[in-house]
């Protein structure tokens, strides 16, 4: 089946005309006229350079109006897109040319030394921007639904990022689905706030929130002062905050409230019933949670904002990460637990929005004949039919002869009001194995002592036998904590004395 994006793209053009489709932090705007010529442009000159349909072309764009339409145009062009996250590192743009293949960059000419000097082509958006409109095609060709689309790349958060590869068909599918499930449909002009690295979920919630007319409003990551006023001038119907963004917009504004927010996109974390008892009273019953990967984006499943309301004002909020019902055509099915330590089971998935495969060191793997997915996801179905996420299989922790899950313990800590963010994860041990470590962000006095009176409960080896407090936790550019980066940054900066009775010092 061809996907013709062009004949959508002017579709939008002819409908919005000279209506804003995106604002940035800088206050640029694009109106949807000029996200379709300057997106019809950058394609006409692919094109142009000999570019054939499923080659992969890099962006390089931080979050602003260009990368809008630069990710339509190369789109349009029929292209690969592969967009990379603007914070990272040459050694990290390096690997992942080297997996996906790409010669060829859209950047800003601030990027143009780093990425020649990594052998690449550097295309200045810049020039694309300045380029005459008026002998553009108003319509090209549509593109084979199997040809290859968009290669995304995961967290890295257990090695090197994988490439993970989707056909154009499964990006116009998941688009749809997305665009089909969202929890109203967005008046023209409605406004969103997105936070976020364009690379991921804004973009997602871009291409959605578009269709219908919307104008998203991009900014550079959470800049209080700058999000203050828009939420104060009640111009926004919606955000899409992760729980980490969640966190710093609920502490640095509480208690004032902004109840003309619709709602709030959350997911990519688990959300605690702390944070969202925060949030529900600035914004009210307006929190809506989804579940998605790289490898299949969202809405993998779905738990809208009256569910995700009576879910954690009942008596008891059972531990993990309540992610809601699968969406429309995702199959979910529970693996059976590998040992008698770990009560749930692997997570997999298939979805006819489903990435087609891996990329690594090694090429292209594609996903299993059948068309299932192992997420890496512990969890199980509740009796309501709702996913339960209970921690990663990578995650497991193996201390004096048991299996303990991090995340168990992290949902106990979440409640402590005299830190931050903890995440909980291991230093290797000849006495233990692994020791249970809880590292705290920003903490305050007092705050170990708090922590181990809300794990006073556990079983006495689930207990984390050591704390560190640091001032910030290592993030990847999607916002997640790496519990092998928090381990190694713990080791570089204290002394481990091993035994049965360990202990750490800073060093100094």
């Amino acid at each position: 089946m061809p996907i013709s994006w062009s004949s959508s793209l002017q579709t939008l053009a002819k409908r919005f005309g000279e209506n804003l489709a995106a604002i940035d932090g800088e206050n640029q705007t694009l109106t949807y006229n000029g996200l379709h010529l300057r997106a019809h442009a950058l394609a006409a000159a692919l094109i142009a350079q000999g570019l054939q349909p499923g080659d992969p072309v890099a962006t390089l764009m931080p979050n602003s109006v260009d990368a809008v339409w630069v990710s339509y145009g190369v789109r349009l062009a029929g292209a690969c897109e592969t967009p990379l996250s603007w914070s990272y590192t040459q050694d990290e743009i390096e690997w992942c040319a080297q997996i996906a293949q790409f010669k060829q960059v859209i950047s800003l000419e601030s990027r143009k030394e780093g990425l020649s000097a990594l052998g690449l082509s550097f295309i200045d958006s810049a020039t694309i921007r300045q380029t005459s409109t008026a002998s553009l095609p108003s319509q090209l060709p549509a593109v084979q639904s199997d040809t290859s689309g968009r290669i995304l790349f995961t967290s890295g958060t257990t090695g090197k990022p994988k490439g993970v590869l989707y056909t154009h068909g499964a990006r116009w599918q998941g688009e749809q689905l997305l665009k089909a499930s969202l929890p109203f449909v967005p008046e023209r002009g409605a406004r969103i706030l997105l936070m976020t690295p364009f690379v991921h979920g804004s973009s997602l919630l871009t291409f959605a929130w578009l269709d219908h007319g919307g104008t998203i409003v991009l900014h550079d990551g959470v800049q209080i002062d700058r999000i203050e006023p828009l939420l104060e001038s009640q111009s926004l119907a919606a955000i899409f905050a992760p729980p980490t963004v969640l966190a710093k917009i609920t502490g640095a504004l509480a208690p004032k409230q902004f109840p003309s927010v619709q709602c709030v996109f959350t997911g990519t974390q688990p959300l605690t019933p702390a944070l969202y008892q925060r949030a529900h009273a600035m914004f009210g019953a307006k929190v809506r949670i989804t579940f998605g990967k790289s490898e299949c984006v969202n809405p993998i499943t779905i738990l809208d904002r009256e569910d995700t309301h009576a879910y954690f004002n009942q008596p008891d909020v059972p531990p993990g990460a309540c992610v809601g019902w699968p969406a429309t055509g995702v199959e979910i099915k529970i693996e059976a637990p590998t040992s008698a330590d770990e009560p749930h089971g692997e997570v997999w998935l298939r979805s006819p929005h489903m990435s087609a495969g891996l990329i690594d060191a090694n090429g292209f793997r594609p996903h299993l004949p059948e068309g299932w997915h192992n997420t890496g996801d512990l969890g199980y179905v509740d009796a309501a039919g709702r996913v339960i996420l209970t921690g990663r299989v990578a995650d497991v922790i193996k201390t004096g002869g048991y299996r303990v899950n991090p995340d168990e313990i992290e949902a106990d800590l979440a409640s402590n009001p005299l830190c931050g963010q903890i995440c909980v994860t291991s230093l290797a041990s000849d006495y233990w194995g692994e020791i249970i470590i809880a590292v705290g962000e920003g903490t305050q006095a007092g705050w170990q002592e708090a922590c181990e009176q809300l794990v006073a409960g556990m079983s006495k080896h689930k207990r984390p036998r050591l704390y560190v407090a640091v001032s910030t936790l290592p993030r990847n550019p999607q916002g997640k904590i790496s519990r092998r980066q928090v381990s190694r940054m713990v080791l570089e900066t204290h002394t481990l004395a091993d035994g049965p009775y360990p202990s750490i010092t800073a060093v100094r």
